[in-house]
């Protein structure tokens, strides 16, 4: 019973990934029973315990790391920015080794089967300027600006490592503009002043 409704969920809502609370209200079980007959389906190789109340269904070509992001924090949003979103963008050619996210809780590391999340915590204010990767509905993910702009205000708030950036290539539709339209929705003086001087900083060397 709980196969048939682990994949009928999964057709539904066309994502592979689910977590044991979805996976116990659409079967009517507890979370208890439903979570051991995943851990049955699991010894069978018929799901995957990506981390702690997070399944995946096995061999299913759609799961990827970032399908995973929706359901790491269950009460909050969470974007892929900083350099993950760089690299998506093709910004830059690094591929970062954590995918890092970006949300109004504090920061914290989650380790799962499927690849190492780090959360990074920005202010309420400024958290916008992201929509669906490629309007698929599948995770959520920085505007190229915001994506840049994030990573220069992280790097104001001693997380140096946020500042220094390999080669970038920026495509025509990337606008600078954009990215400092956000500056004067940053609560502290300082830091948008901080903010500022980097990003022009970064204009220049484009223009050389």
């Amino acid at each position: 019973m709980i196969k048939k409704s682990i994949l009928t969920f999964t057709k539904e809502l066309n994502r592979p990934v689910f977590t044991t609370r979805e996976a116990a209200m659409l079967s009517g079980s507890s979370l208890s029973n439903a979570s051991k007959m995943l851990r049955t389906l699991e010894g069978k190789g018929l799901v995957l315990k990506v981390a702690r109340g997070i399944w995946a269904e096995a061999g299913n070509e759609k799961i990827s790391p970032y399908s995973v992001i929706p359901l790491l924090l269950p009460k909050n949003r969470a974007y892929v920015s900083f350099i993950s979103a760089l690299h998506l963008h093709g910004i830059i050619e690094q591929i970062p080794q954590e995918i890092t996210l970006a949300s109004i809780v504090h920061k914290k590391k989650i380790n799962t089967k499927l690849g190492i999340f780090s959360i990074h915590r920005i202010s309420p204010s400024l958290f916008d300027g992201f929509d669906w990767y490629k309007g698929e509905r599948s995770f959520l993910i920085a505007e190229p600006e915001k994506a840049l702009f994030d990573s220069i205000y992280l790097s104001t708030r001693k997380k140096k490592q946020f500042g220094y950036f390999p080669e970038l290539y920026f495509p025509r539709s990337f606008s600078f503009k954009k990215a400092a339209g956000w500056i004067d929705k940053i609560p502290e003086k300082r830091i948008r002043s901080s903010v500022g001087k980097k990003l022009k900083e970064i204009k220049n060397l484009q223009i050389r």
